[in-house]
């Protein structure tokens, strides 16, 4: 794992324009890993600048030369996959194996579905006495966040090649060196000079200047919502287009003829996983008043075998840590009670907040509205499906969900009534393949599979 002290523009390592830097911690120990540059709006310019000179000729390669090109990215990852989980791991502090299994694995996947995708999608189809052409938007500003440093990454970048746009990639300051590893691997897959470019710096600087860059087409955003909504009003004012994947607060419904200990026990595992920093993880459990308390010792037990520091690690920094812990201090003051974990600091070295979870949460409080973003999860009752549907709803987001019950089609015909982007039915598997996104407030767009791809796709029609 190294450090570059560079940009990756044009298809080399160039100097930055300015001299700051940022330090790259890893919020295990706390300790200095790194640094890179803090990029300006000068090294946003030259990189808008090298992906439209490339945008032509990478518009212009036949789609299977494009998936090629994809294939071969997808290659690099699968051969450096322990570096890529070790780079993962020493910046977020996510655990050895979850950094292999997901933060390593899943990018590979997506970058493998978008190299099959780009050979065989149809960019050209006949409707009527009009041939209707699908072309690549242009140059992407890519902005990433740091909870998924390298899938966020691919699943921006891939679909955007594959649909033949050139792409200026901003991470996230957290995560910076696996954003660097990324572009040393699109360097040893032979994707043309330009096609890709890496400016490291600060959200309000870099991620500012190539939001409102004029020579951005589209700008794809993860992130906070309050972030997507002031970027969607940079991009609105110069008409330019947006894809946002914003904030969650996931509802996990368990209905009255569920496995209940399956359920509940798989709720806790979605929302430790990475410790609780994940926008679609299920954040708000629901349970029938009658298995209420039930539910609760069985959470109580399932949230005690995450031990801090080995199978949960750090928050991603000591701001997150404490914004954390001040959600867990505002639910006990509004009245939740605390049956595991709490707001006290587990381990002196790290950022790290003990997995938690209430009880007697309504949904009127602060931690059963707003993303939290950390191991904490909310148990609310309720009487019938039509109260757990509004509960379900009653948020302004809606990125994902889940429902359990005995029969599938009990659970589906809950689910489709459910104001959000993707649900899990009786613990649904990840699939590469199938869009997701949200609803309201949780984004505009989809992500992944074809529908990821034609985010990247603009429309022509030749009339006959």
């Amino acid at each position: 794992m190294k450090a570059h002290d560079a940009m990756y523009i044009g298809g080399q390592w160039r100097p930055a324009a300015g001299r700051d830097t940022i330090a790259v911690v890893n919020p295990a120990d706390e300790q200095v890993i790194g640094h890179v540059p803090a990029g300006t709006a000068e090294d946003v310019d030259a990189a808008v600048r090298a992906a439209r000179d490339a945008f032509a000729g990478w518009a212009a390669t036949p789609p299977a030369e494009r998936a090629a090109k994809i294939a071969a990215l997808r290659d690099v990852l699968v051969a450096r996959k322990d570096e890529i989980a070790e780079t993962v791991t020493a910046e977020l502090g996510s655990p050895p194996p979850f950094s292999q299994m997901v933060h390593a694995g899943v990018p590979i996947a997506v970058a493998g579905s978008y190299a099959e995708l780009a050979a065989t999608y149809s960019f050209e189809a006949k409707v009527g006495n009009s041939t209707v052409l699908l072309e690549p938007v242009g140059v992407v500003g890519a902005i990433t966040p740091w909870n998924y440093p390298l899938h966020q990454i691919v699943a921006k970048v891939a679909p955007a090649l594959a649909a033949g746009c050139t792409v200026v990639l901003k991470p996230a300051e957290d995560t910076p060196l696996t954003a660097q590893l990324f572009a040393e691997a699109v360097e040893e897959a032979g994707i043309p000079a330009g096609v890709f470019n890496l400016v490291t710096g600060l959200g309000p600087v870099a991620g500012q200047a190539l939001a409102e860059h004029e020579g951005v087409d589209l700008v794809s955003f993860t992130g906070s919502t309050a972030v997507g909504k002031q970027i969607g009003a940079t991009a609105g004012a110069a008409v330019k287009r947006v894809a946002l994947e914003l904030g969650g607060k996931s509802a996990n419904v368990i209905l009255p003829s569920a496995d209940l200990a399956k359920a509940v026990g798989a709720g806790i595992a979605n929302v430790m996983a990475n410790s609780g920093q994940t926008c679609s993880a299920w954040t708000r459990m629901l349970v029938h008043e009658d298995q209420y308390d039930e539910a609760v010792a069985i959470a109580a037990t399932a949230v005690a075998k995450y031990s801090v520091g080995d199978r949960v690690g750090p928050l991603v920094n000591a701001k997150q840590q404490a914004r954390v812990r001040g959600y867990i201090e505002k639910g006990i003051e509004e009245g939740a009670r605390v049956v595991a974990g709490g707001p006290e600091v587990p381990l002196d070295t790290g950022y790290y907040v003990a997995p938690t979870v209430f009880a007697d949460v309504t949904p009127d409080m602060t931690i059963a509205q707003e993303e939290i973003f950390g191991p904490v999860v909310s148990i609310l009752k309720y009487a019938d499906e039509a109260q757990a549907l509004r509960i379900a709803n009653g948020t302004v987001y809606g990125l994902a969900g889940a429902v359990w019950a005995a029969d599938e089609a009990e659970a589906v015909a809950f689910a489709r009534r459910m104001d959000t982007g993707q649900v899990d039915i009786n613990g649904g598997r990840f699939n590469p393949l199938a869009p997701f996104g949200g609803y309201k407030q949780s984004g505009v767009g989809r992500e992944l599979g074809a529908h990821g791809l034609s985010e990247y796709l603009q429309t022509k029609s030749l009339q006959f």
